[in-house]
């Protein structure tokens, strides 16, 4: 809930102050400088002493704007270095404002300071919910996933059985992995993640290994190419995760076809030629914006691009690659 401010008894005396200085700043200076060149054409004083005093008077008013705009300036920094997880934004909390400070400028921050505090609930909000309900999930697709390793087992199962159970365990991998983006996202912070060095091309084979289960049956298949290899320093299970939905993408998006893997000096690409639909829209997944928001959290750069107008590209760069001799 939002802080509550009350403003001061004199508030309504202040506000528009800051306009009323500068009218009065800008009259004056206005009035001094009219008043100057008439003495200079009545010859009371000479050309260069007018020319000067009217520099002089400039630069005086230059000064006192600047001074006055001083609390907006400060306002401003404040904005700009506000982390949206929080609702302090400094010295312009409400109450806390300088006893001299403009009404209007108390006002706007007032406005921020409201806006930053529901800001900051909803990101608080969404980290519990994804949270909670990520929890609330994993017991029950763990049963799903026991009964279905259970009757792929059972010898009396017909065909027609076996392929539904293996329907229900690659439904299962999917939401094993949706579940598992969604606690990513909600941790507050990147404590509890293990970090290690890893290189991407091993973590990237044993992805596709799960993915091609999923794409068995269709017509659309993975190929894996590698020019370079490298490691990275950080969780191996953020990147797999990361690869995961960008390739699951590409999948949804294709009916047929090869999807392509490269390894890039420092950059991951997955490649998949899309037929546009008879509405001619192209559907992106929600996997793409899981994508999106884990590459975003963790600084890792994603780029999309759209090549002879149906093949698309999801390049993934990231900053501080390590030779793969370090992993």
């Amino acid at each position: 809930m939002a802080a509550s401010f009350s403003p001061p008894a004199t508030e309504g005396s202040r506000r528009g102050a800051f306009h009323r200085r500068m009218a009065w700043l800008f009259g004056l200076q206005t009035v001094a400088v009219a008043a100057l060149c008439v003495l200079g054409v009545t010859q009371v004083l000479p050309a260069l002493a007018v020319l000067g005093l009217i520099v002089v008077l400039g630069a005086l008013g230059w000064l006192i704007a600047r001074r006055q705009w001083r609390q907006v300036r400060r306002l401003a920094k404040a904005v700009s270095s506000w982390d949206e997880r929080k609702a302090d934004i400094g010295e312009w909390t409400p109450g806390e404002l300088p006893s001299r400070a403009d009404a209007d400028v108390a006002a706007l921050a007032e406005g921020l300071y409201g806006f930053a505090h529901r800001i900051a609930g909803y990101n608080q909000r969404e980290r519990n919910f994804t949270r909670d309900a990520s929890h609330e999930l994993r017991s029950p697709l763990t049963v799903i996933k026991m009964s279905a390793d259970m009757l792929a087992d059972e010898p009396t199962l017909g065909e027609f059985g076996q392929r539904s159970v293996q329907r229900i365990k690659r439904a299962t991998r999917e939401m094993e992995a949706l579940v598992e983006a969604l606690l990513i996202l909600a941790r507050e912070s990147d404590k509890g993640l293990t970090e290690e060095d890893f290189v991407v091309n091993d973590v990237l084979e044993r992805e596709l290994r799960d993915v091609r289960e999923l794409l068995e049956g269709r017509p659309v298949t993975l190929r894996l190419d590698e020019p370079a290899r490298f490691a990275l320093h950080g969780s191996p299970r953020v990147f797999a995760v990361l690869c995961w939905q960008l390739i699951r993408n590409a999948c949804q998006q294709a009916e047929e076809g090869t999807i392509v893997i490269t390894v890039h000096p420092g950059a991951v690409t997955v490649t998949n030629r899309v037929e546009m639909g008879p509405d001619g829209v192209d559907r992106h997944g929600f996997e793409l914006a899981i994508a999106q928001r884990i590459s975003e959290r963790f600084a890792w750069p994603l780029e999309l691009q759209t090549r002879d107008g149906n093949q698309h590209v999801a390049r993934i760069r990231f900053p501080q690659p390590l030779p793969a001799s370090a992993a």
